[in-house]
Order: structure tokens, then sequence, then C-alpha cells
């Protein structure tokens, strides 16, 4: 037998009889052997074991001094195995439980930022995102004066961001689908959510835009007042950004709505001098 296999054959036997001593003490064992047991385990990082043993322990225990104490290894067991949804939840319920323990400010915390962790990337849904941001700004009020506060803040700024780029790229797909009243609304919800976003500049620009194209593909009754916005918008955007890199483009089509506008107006004068007249010859 090879020094290889030999390794194998001994590490095999040492699990085997492992588990069969951990199976006889989950059937078997006194409260304190699987509470002693499952603590070693936890220290051990052998989150797995550790968390059947806090099960059975979870009901017996509950009236106990060490129930307090379970329920915490129980929320750091998931947390430990990456499975955020389960450690929040249980995160919360420490919280929940045990108001005026020392660890109630930390597991309120942990909730929220396993919610954090769990939070998608922006083109999926961003239910638990908006979970994870109430949360964490729930974590601030409850706790203005923690050490966490600063991380906390940091958490929140980069689910918004999050949730900016997911506007951001919705209202550029309806850009580009020609749905223009729709990418007006959805622009501006931007600028009103995220009033500091990056992309400012592009927005205002693509809300001029926008009202132009709608006006060229308007009827003719509709042109007048979305050309209108248009110019109103192309004010905004060269008020807040006069050396626009988009500069060029804006003042191109901003002298097209100029000129439809004026073409209108003299249509109009002159369809009320042709009334006039008719009224009096």
């Amino acid at each position: 037998m090879n020094y290889r296999a030999w390794l194998i054959l001994v590490f095999g036997s040492l699990f085997f009889l492992s588990s069969c001593k951990f199976q006889k003490l989950m059937k078997s064992g006194s409260v304190d052997e699987k509470y002693e047991a499952a603590v070693k385990l936890y220290n051990e990082k052998d989150y797995s074991r550790a968390l059947q043993l806090f099960d059975q322990l979870a009901g017996v225990m509950r009236a106990t001094d060490k129930s307090q104490k379970i329920s915490y290894y129980y929320a750091y067991s998931y947390y430990n195995q990456k499975d955020y949804t389960l450690a929040s939840y249980y995160f919360k319920r420490y919280a929940t439980n045990f108001p005026n323990s020392p660890e109630a400010e930390e597991c309120a915390f942990m909730s929220a930022y396993c919610n954090f962790l769990n939070s998608p990337e922006f083109s999926l849904d961003q239910t638990i995102t908006y979970e994870a941001l109430k949360e964490l700004q729930l974590f601030v009020n409850t706790y203005p004066g923690s050490k966490r506060t600063s991380e906390c803040n940091d958490l929140i700024d980069k689910l918004r961001e999050k949730l900016e780029i997911k506007d951001y790229r919705i209202a550029k797909l309806f850009y580009r689908m020609d749905d223009y009243s729709a990418a007006i609304m959805s622009l501006n919800n931007i600028l009103k959510e995220f009033p500091d976003t990056p992309h400012k500049e592009e927005i205002l620009f693509l809300i001029f835009k926008s009202y132009h194209k709608f006006a060229k593909q308007s009827i003719e009754e509709r042109k007048k007042d979305r050309y209108s916005k248009a110019m109103t918008a192309y004010k905004e955007f060269v008020a807040q950004y006069p050396e626009s890199q988009f500069l060029e483009e804006a003042s191109t089509l901003k002298e097209h709505a100029r000129r439809e506008l004026e073409l209108k107006y003299n249509k109009d004068q002159l369809k009320l001098t042709k009334e006039n007249s008719k009224l009096n010859p």
C-alpha cells in the first residue's frame, strides 16, 4: 500500500468513527453533552453539524440561561454558511427577542447586512434591496450613536447606487424603444429620487431630446405644446451645463424646435386673421 492510499484509509476511518460518534450523540447524548459538542463544533467551524445539535437544543433549552446563546450561535452558523436569508431572519429574531442583550445591536445590524449581501445585481428584482435599505435605515435611526452608523450609511449609498443604475438603464431603454413619454417620466423620476446622480448632465440632455423627438412624431395639434416643453427643457439643461459635451447637438435641435414653434405661430396668426375677416367683411 502506498503512502497516499494509506492516508486516504486513515482519514476515511477517522471520518467514519467521527460520524458514528456524532450520530450516537444526536440520538442518545444528554442536553449538556450536546450543548458542549455544538459549541465545540461551532468553534471548529463545523457549522453544519453544529446547527443540527443547536436545532435539537433550541426547544429543550428554551427556558434556560443558555437559550439566548443558542439563538446567537444559530444565526451565525447560517451566516458562516452563507445562507444569508435564514441568517437575516434569525439575527432579526434575536434582536427582537432579546432587546436588552449586549448583542442586540450587533444582531440588528447583521440582519440588515445579510439582506445587503443578498441584494442581487441591478438587472434582477430589487425587493431584497429595498428591504435591506429599510433595515439599514431603521438601524441608523434606532442606534444613532453606534460605531456601525458610518458603515450603514456606506452600505445604503451602495444600494441606492444600484437602484439608480437600474432606473437609468430602464429610462434609456424606453428612449431607445422610441417610447419618449415613458422615457421623460423615468428620467425625471431619477432626478427626483437621486438628485446627486453622476448622470445628471446626460439625463437633462435626454429629457430635452425626448421632448423634441416626441414633438416631432406628434400629431399637428400636439406639436406646439411639446416643442414648447422641449424649449423649456433645453433652457434648464444649458443653465446647468453651459459647456456640456452635448451642447452642439442640443443647439441644433433647439433651433429646429424654435423654427417649428415660429411656423406654428405664423399658421395660427394666419388662421386667426382669416377668421376675423369672415366675422368682419
